[in-house]
């Protein structure tokens, strides 16, 4: 089992569930993020003073998938559908995953991911 995590501008969210669908991913984690990289955020006034946003809001896509040809259809599909070509377009993460577990029906591995 290998573990995806994708962090992606917040305007691609619905791009980015919608490749995923279309390959017909069933299973996703999105969470709302903060974080900076190459961006390094920017400066705003706040009640006349200088403030500068370093963390930038992002989303974090996490998918577990069952082998290397599904880690490679998933890692294509978010690539192609966050991609802008500007600094912040975001990172793709992916690692083994050693255990799986379905609460309600104790299945493991391969099982507890359909």
């Amino acid at each position: 089992m290998i573990k995806i995590e994708a962090i992606v501008r917040e305007e691609k969210l619905e791009d980015v569930k919608s490749a995923l669908n279309a390959i017909e991913v069933n299973g996703i984690t999105v969470f709302q993020v903060m974080g900076c990289g190459a961006q390094k955020g920017w400066t705003e006034t706040v009640r006349g003073s200088q403030v500068d946003v370093s963390l930038l809001p992002k989303v974090k896509f996490e998918i577990v998938v069952s082998s290397e040809d599904w880690e490679k259809k998933v890692i294509e599909a978010i690539q192609q559908s966050a991609f802008t070509g500007k600094i912040g377009d975001g990172k793709i993460f992916s690692y083994d995953l050693r255990s799986a577990m379905r609460i309600r029906t104790r299945e493991t591995g391969y099982d507890a991911l359909n």
